[in-house]
């Protein structure tokens, strides 16, 4: 039978036919297309004299059969795992890594790069052109090009054992969440949202009855509503003890050697660490300055977090418990003070949130600024939880964008954005297939999917990633869209959550799932009143896990990353109930692969600008001004990586701020 992974796909907008690929097309397809890859890698060396189209853009688009067959594979192993595919995860991860080192490694065509970088000023490049050939030259070098012998043999080896440590990192996180659920025996305190969400969750996991998982989406308001605080304490260590649960799933030892193993990677090309490695292309440049960034917002935060548990603690001895305030307290008795305080809770503000609803809130939000339409398509898709819309301007095809939004036991934790398909123009006018994914409690037949603020706000989050893909206007996909550096690449992102918080959108999409009604402005009032509510916990618990992955990483690595953390933590003053966001042997950030490794400040530094970006709006028309939108477009949405994220920056607001937005818009300035 034919492999529709290596057929042409005469399917709506070339869409991975998702309805014709099993499981078995992968492995045969991923052969069949690093052959087709090496091909085209060796054609390039066989070449004539090297020239930007003969060497750099046929090195832009050699890999196309492998993105072809790996697009799919990845969308599905992520969202909607399988033990046949956790398998092919682990037989890819290092043929992958091997394959990626032997052409950042192959001589040849490094030589033909550095021909072209020796002669760029005599090329007559465009300035994304330039901008391309440097960031190519520079991933190689970075990557281990200039290497010889023993010590590229070693990078290599390095590389391909990072690789399988990473998939299996991330396979022993997801089995313990999906192994692990409390049988809800005892629903005093729980609102009904919670219990039908926990009666979901029974069901997809063919229970007896409602259980809480490890879902943040179930979890959360589980540690927010029950008065059991012996079931909070049960269900909070279960879910901080992911992946150090000890067995097989243990991932503490994988992080020793994950960080070793960097240490000995960038020592082989020159570095002192590896955080001087990943933070030489990022805005922050040093680990000095992510540091004074997050010491400079930790010392408010803490004071503040402080302030805090000392009136939880007081609510806790008067229900009469025992001091001290644990941190399966906290959130129990934080949503009280803040329903005593703000007249508000969560059971009251749910059915205003419908998940539809926030869906047509970031649409809506996406066509004032940018003039985009979303029309739904009916088109196979992996999972029957998906859904697509395709993306117009004026008519004209934009983007294909696909939602996943409800928790299961076969994805992953978290909420993330990707790319099937990426912007370029350099193989046609390609636009591009994104998907954002998120872990929301999917609700009972039948019922609307109701979501809590801080979900909407997720949602808000990963579509300003991918407004950041579809808007992408580049030649070359290597700077295409969220191509830019780690600690930038949250800024649309954050910004676009902003718009969540404008009275006008929520009038108009915060609808009663039963009534229809608008959220009462009083109601409204209160909730955007509290937007800076319990803002000490919050920010502490994000500080600390920054600070941790940068004391990972900036020195020698640590034999025993959970003492290293514990050392960090006390010499932070961590308070007693609070723990990190993610601790250790559950930071798939970090050690789930690179993307964050040394870089989980990213939100941080990008929430400086974001802070900064909307008062640009709010200092000239408004929320909705389009100039502002169309600069916005024009020097970040759509420039992709084109230049230094400080010069778009710059290009788009007039110059750098500084963390005062951030500390006012997090309720922490002095």
């Amino acid at each position: 039978m034919t492999n529709p992974l290596l057929s042409d796909w005469n399917t709506p907008f070339e869409l991975p036919p998702f309805d014709k690929i099993e499981d078995s097309h992968f492995a045969p397809a991923l052969e069949e297309a690093l052959a087709q890859s090496r091909a085209n890698v060796a054609a390039i060396c066989d070449a004539s004299e090297p020239t930007f189209a003969n060497t750099i853009e046929a090195l832009a688009l050699a890999d196309a059969p492998l993105d072809k067959v790996l697009a799919p594979f990845f969308a599905m192993a992520g969202a909607d795992s399988t033990p046949a595919r956790e398998a092919l995860m682990r037989e890819f991860s290092p043929k992958l890594a091997a394959y990626g080192t032997e052409v950042t490694s192959n001589a040849a065509l490094f030589a033909r790069i550095e021909d072209l970088w020796s002669r760029r000023d005599d090329l007559d490049l465009t300035e994304e052109q330039a901008r391309v050939l440097m960031l190519t030259r520079r991933s190689f070098v970075r990557a281990g090009a200039q290497l010889q012998g023993d010590d590229a043999a070693r990078l290599a080896e390095v590389k391909q054992r990072l690789s399988v440590l990473g998939t299996k990192f991330t396979q022993n996180l997801l089995a313990d969440e999906r192994d692990w659920s409390m049988p809800l025996e005892d629903t005093a305190g729980l609102p009904e949202f919670v219990i039908a969400a926990a009666r979901a969750a029974g069901e997809e996991r063919g229970a007896d009855g409602p259980v809480v998982t490890l879902s943040r989406s179930l979890i959360v308001p589980f540690l927010q509503f029950s008065d059991r605080r012996d079931l909070r304490e049960k269900a909070y260590e279960a879910w901080t003890a992911r992946g150090g649960n000890g067995g097989e799933t243990d991932n503490r030892a994988i992080a020793a050697e994950v960080l070793a193993l960097r240490a000995e990677r960038v020592a082989l090309l020159g570095y002192d660490s590896f955080a001087d490695y990943k933070l030489e292309t990022e805005m922050a440049k040093t680990p000095e300055a992510v540091r004074a960034l997050l010491m400079q917002v930790w010392t408010p935060a803490k004071a503040s977090a402080e302030a805090d548990a000392a009136v939880l603690e007081q609510m806790l001895l008067a229900d009469g418990h025992a001091a001290p305030l644990q941190p399966w307290d906290w959130r129990y008795y934080s949503e009280k003070r803040r329903a005593a305080e703000h007249d508000l809770n969560e059971a009251e503000l749910k059915p205003y949130l419908q998940l539809d609803r926030m869906i047509e809130a970031a649409f809506a939000c996406a066509k004032r600024l940018f003039n985009l339409d979303f029309a739904p398509v009916d088109v196979p898709l992996y999972h029957p939880d998906a859904r697509a819309w395709e993306v117009t301007r004026e008519g004209r095809h934009m983007a294909v964008f696909i939602g996943d939004y409800f928790a299961r036991g076969s994805k992953r934790s978290g909420a993330w954005c990707s790319a099937l398909r990426s912007q370029q123009k350099l193989a046609g006018d390609i636009r591009p297939h994104v998907i954002n994914v998120c872990n929301f409690a999917k609700p009972p037949e039948g019922a609307p999917a109701l979501l809590s603020y801080d979900d909407a706000r997720t949602l808000f989050h990963e579509f300003g990633h991918a407004l950041h893909q579809m808007l992408s206007d580049v030649t070359y996909e290597a700077i295409s869209g969220t191509s830019v550096a780690r600690d930038f690449v949250e800024l649309p992102s954050q910004l676009y959550e902003h718009w969540l918080e404008v009275p006008e959108v929520l009038e108009e999409f915060a609808t009663h799932a039963e009534t229809g009604e608008p959220m009462p402005r009083d109601l409204l009032d209160r909730m955007l009143g509290a937007a800076t509510y319990d803002m000490g916990f919050q920010t502490v618990e994000y500080v600390a896990s920054a600070m941790v992955d940068l004391a990972f990483h900036d020195g020698p690595p640590p034999a025993d990353p959970m003492q290293k953390q514990a050392e960090v933590l006390e010499e932070l003053g961590m308070p007693h109930a609070i723990r990190m966001r993610h601790g250790t042997p559950h930071f798939a950030h970090v050690f789930a692969g690179d993307g964050y490794s040394s870089g989980y400040y990213s939100y941080m530094w990008s929430e400086v600008m974001d802070a900064d970006a909307f008062e640009a709006f709010e200092e000239n028309g408004g929320p909705f001004d389009p100039v502002m939108a169309t600069k916005l477009e024009e020097f970040i949405l759509s420039a992709g990586g084109s230049e230094e994220a400080a010069v778009l920056y710059e290009k788009f607001r007039g110059s750098m701020p500084d963390a005062t937005a951030l500390l006012k818009g997090r309720g922490l300035a002095a």
